[in-house]
Parts: C-alpha cells; sequence; structure tokens
C-alpha cells in the first residue's frame, strides 16, 4: 500500500521546463571607449584639413616681372622690355616680384636677358661699369654700314672698308655680308651691340646717321675708332657662337 502511494505521488511530480537545444547564453555587454572614437574623428579632421591647405596653396599666385624684350648684358629692365604675369609662388625660385620695381632701376642685367624669361634676383646685379678688358666705342652709321634689323644684343663683325664702299648702299657688304673687295679688313670677329638711338618709329634719326654703341676688346678699341673716324667702318650680324 504504501509503495503504491509512493509511486502515485512520484507520477503526480511536474518536471522542470528546459531551454531549447542550443540557445546561447546571453553575452556581456561590450565596453564602450569613446576616448579612441574620438580619436579617430580628431584624425580623419586632421588630414582632411591638410589636404585642404595644400590645394590651397597650390593654387596661390603671385605677380612676378616677365621680359618681353631683349635686354643687353649691363643695361636697366626698362618699362618697355617687363610685364606682370601671374605664376604658382615657390619659396625656392628668388622671382622679382612687380611691387618691387622700383629696385629695378637701381640694378643691371649680368647677362642678356631674352624675350620670355622670368626675371629672378640672381640675373641682376648692382655692377653698371663694363667687364674686365672690355670698351664701348660709339659709332655713327649711314644706311649701308649695318643691317636693318640690328638692335641691343645683337652679335657683328667689324669691318673696315673703303670709303666708297662705306658710303654704298643697302646692298654693300655691310648690309648683307657678303664678299668684300681687297681692302676690306676684318677688325673685330664678334662684338656685342651695346645700344642702338632710334626715334620713336625705329626710323634712323633726322641726321641721316644712326648712332650704334658696341662692346669690344680694349685690343680692338683702337682701331674700331679710327675706321669710325674715317667713315669707314661697316657692321655685319653675325651668330652668337661665330668665333
Amino acid at each position: 500500500m504504501k509503495i503504491q502511494e509512493r509511486a502515485g505521488a512520484g507520477n503526480n511530480r511536474v518536471s522542470a521546463p528546459t531551454g531549447p537545444i542550443g540557445e546561447r547564453l546571453p553575452s556581456a555587454p561590450r565596453e564602450r571607449k569613446p576616448a579612441l572614437a574620438a580619436l579617430a574623428v580628431l584624425l580623419i579632421l586632421v588630414g582632411a584639413l591638410g589636404a585642404t591647405v595644400l590645394v590651397l596653396r597650390a593654387g596661390e599666385r603671385i605677380e612676378v616681372v616677365k621680359i618681353t624684350q631683349r635686354v643687353p648684358a649691363g643695361k636697366p629692365v626698362e618699362a618697355s622690355a617687363r610685364a606682370s604675369v601671374l605664376v604658382a609662388e615657390d619659396e625656392a625660385i628668388n622671382y622679382v616680384r612687380w611691387n618691387q620695381l622700383a629696385q629695378l632701376d637701381e640694378l643691371r642685367a649680368k647677362t642678356d636677358l631674352l624675350p620670355g624669361t622670368l626675371l629672378v634676383g640672381e640675373m641682376l646685379g648692382s655692377d653698371k661699369g663694363l667687364a674686365q678688358g672690355k670698351a664701348a666705342v660709339g659709332l655713327s652709321l649711314k644706311a649701308g654700314q649695318y643691317p636693318q634689323d640690328i638692335e641691343a644684343g645683337s652679335n657683328v663683325a667689324i669691318y673696315r672698308v673703303s670709303s666708297s664702299r662705306a658710303s654704298g648702299n643697302n646692298n654693300s657688304a655691310g648690309a648683307t655680308g657678303g664678299s668684300g673687295s681687297a681692302t676690306d679688313s676684318l677688325l673685330v670677329p664678334i662684338a656685342k651691340i651695346q645700344g642702338v638711338t632710334t626715334t620713336s618709329g625705329d626710323d634712323v634719326v633726322s641726321s641721316g646717321t644712326l648712332p650704334v654703341s658696341v662692346l669690344v676688346d680694349q685690343a680692338d678699341a683702337a682701331a674700331v675708332t679710327e675706321a669710325a673716324a674715317a667713315g669707314e667702318v661697316a657692321l655685319v650680324l653675325v651668330p652668337s657662337g661665330s668665333s
């Protein structure tokens, strides 16, 4: 009897509920790190700001001096030989800025400056004298004694010609570079034109002669001056590399 009661009582027990098979246990909440997140945002902002600054600096322009006409060595950069242009700023290049024009009046070109050149400080100097061993000789030339397109900075050969040749027309050796007569002699194989005096229209002055200044070696100055005084000098254009 007791056994049956115990058995019946056991049958009335309620079994404990069991969860679904394979269900994961709840995980612990992740630890948030706001400091790292703020640092990441800060690095992104700094990178974007740096890129913006680089783009803006690359687009900066400064106004500098550009050579528009040939400037012979030893001559100043006149107003007619310069213009303003905008270029990207570069601290490694010593550009002559347009707002420094007042300083150009006291400086001279160290070498020949060609059109299209951007002027930098290294091209200029304060020396207004002639180079060592050089002399400037003034010539008063008539038509036929010089090429029509002669200008400051041109390289020429200087000849002594007979009086009849020197007073000839533009077909003479002085204008065309053709072969001369037996009385013609080469005084200077290559000299540089320092300056040419012309009127506003680039015409020969009213006296009928063209004043020209040439740079020659001091050893040749006497012969050139003597020929010029006799009116027996003629110029012929030659390439820069001629000797």
